[in-house]
C-alpha cells in the first residue's frame, strides 16, 4: 500500500478541524423559506432547521434547492445571516454556496461572505474565523459554457482554490452546461489539501466511478433515487450525501446510513426503495411547474406537510422565489403520494 501524500494528509488534518466529530456523511441544500410578502422568512427557516436537527448536522446554504441561482446578492447576504445565526445556535456545520457562472464572480462571493463572518474569533486566524461561524467552506460550480475545455475549467477553479479557503466542488451539469473530467478532479485533489468535498448531482457519477485517487477528499452523492448502492459502506464509491430530499426525509436517510453502518442491508433497502418510490412521484407531480426549479419545488410541496401535518391542504402554500405559490392540486397530489408510501407525518413542525 502506497503512503499518503502529502497534500492527503493535510487534507485530513483540516477535515478533523473543522469536523471533530467526524465529517458528517448526510448533507442538505436547505430549501429557502419566503413569507407572504416575499421575504426571507425567519421564523420558518428556524423552525426547519430544528426540526431537521436532530438527524443532520451538516447544510449547504444557497444550493441549487435553495434557489441559490436566483437569489440576488442582498438576499443571499439576509440568509446566512439567518442561517448562521441557527447553526451557532443547533451546533451544525454549514457550506455556503457561491453558486456564480463564473469564477471572479463567485471569489467576489467568497470574499464578500469572509468579510461579513462573526470577527470575534479574527486574531490573524482565517480558518479559526470560520470555526467559530459554524461555517466549514465554501461551495462553487465549474463556470458556465458548454464550450469550456478542461483546461480552462481547470483554471477557472484553481483561482478559487488558490483562495486557501475550504473549498468543495459542486458537479452541477444541469446548470454549468458542462462536467469535471475524472483526470482534472484528482489534479486539483493532488494540488490543493483545501479542496474538501466534491459533489456530483448529475447522475452519471463518472468522477466517483473512475477509479481515480481523490486523496481524501470527501465523496457526496447529490443525485436522487435507488440510495443504498452509493454508499462505501454498501461497497459504493461515496462517502455521503448531500440530498435535496433530506429537508424532508432527514430521518429516513439517517436511519439507512445507521442501518449500513451495522450491516442491516435488508432494512436499509426497504427505506431506500420506499423514499424512491415517493420521491420520483412527487418529482413527476412538480414537471413542468412555470416557475421554480424541481429540486426546490418538490421538497417545497412536501416540506409543507412535513410542516403543517396530514391537514396542510388547509395552509397556505408554500411560496417560490418567482412570487407565485404552489398550485393546490400540486399540493394535493403531494399529500396522496406521502400517504401512499407511508410517509405522510402524524403532526408538522410547527404545529
Amino acid at each position: 500500500m502506497s503512503r499518503p501524500t502529502q497534500t492527503a494528509v493535510e487534507r485530513r488534518k483540516l477535515l478533523a478541524r473543522l469536523f471533530p466529530d467526524g465529517t458528517p456523511a448526510l448533507w442538505c441544500p436547505l430549501i429557502t423559506h419566503y413569507d407572504g410578502d416575499g421575504d426571507i422568512d425567519a421564523q420558518r427557516t428556524a423552525a426547519h432547521l430544528k426540526h431537521l436537527s436532530p438527524w443532520l448536522r451538516g447544510f449547504l446554504v444557497p444550493g441549487s434547492t435553495g434557489d441559490g441561482w436566483e437569489l440576488t446578492d442582498n438576499e443571499t447576504r439576509r440568509l446566512l445571516e439567518i442561517v448562521l445565526e441557527q447553526m451557532a445556535k443547533l451546533n451544525l456545520h454549514l457550506l455556503i454556496g457561491a453558486l456564480k457562472t463564473e469564477a471572479e464572480a463567485a471569489l467576489r462571493a467568497v470574499s464578500d461572505t469572509v468579510n461579513r463572518l462573526d470577527p470575534r474569533a479574527d486574531d490573524g486566524n482565517l480558518e479559526g474565523r470560520l470555526i467559530h461561524s459554524h461555517v466549514c467552506g465554501f461551495t462553487v460550480c465549474p463556470p458556465r459554457g458548454k464550450e469550456l475545455t478542461q483546461q480552462q475549467i481547470g483554471t477557472a477553479l484553481e483561482a478559487v482554490l488558490e483562495s486557501g479557503l475550504p473549498i468543495a466542488l459542486y458537479q452541477l451539469p444541469q446548470i454549468t452546461l458542462n462536467e469535471m473530467h475524472p483526470e482534472l478532479v484528482a489534479s486539483l485533489a493532488r494540488q490543493f489539501p483545501n479542496f474538501i468535498l466534491f459533489k456530483d448531482t448529475s447522475g452519471a457519477d463518472h468522477v466517483a466511478l473512475s477509479g481515480q485517487k481523490l486523496e481524501n477528499v470527501f465523496l457526496v452523492r447529490g443525485a436522487e433515487g435507488d440510495y443504498v448502492r452509493w454508499l462505501k459502506a454498501a461497497k459504493g464509491p461515496y462517502d455521503g450525501f448531500l440530498l435535496s430530499t433530506a429537508n424532508c426525509f432527514a430521518r429516513e436517510f439517517h436511519q439507512i446510513v445507521e442501518d449500513l453502518a451495522a450491516r442491516r442491508v435488508k432494512a436499509a433497502h426497504a427505506i431506500s426503495e420506499r423514499l424512491t418510490g415517493c420521491i420520483n412521484e412527487v418529482f413527476g407531480i412538480v414537471t413542468g411547474l412555470p416557475h421554480g426549479n424541481p429540486f426546490a419545488n418538490a421538497n417545497k410541496a412536501m416540506d409543507h406537510f412535513f410542516a403543517h401535518g396530514p391537514n396542510a391542504q388547509t395552509a397556505a402554500p408554500p411560496r417560490l422565489h418567482a412570487g407565485a405559490s404552489l398550485p393546490a392540486d400540486v399540493i394535493r397530489a403531494t399529500g396522496e403520494a406521502l400517504s401512499r408510501h407511508g410517509l405522510m407525518p402524524d403532526k408538522g413542525y410547527l404545529e
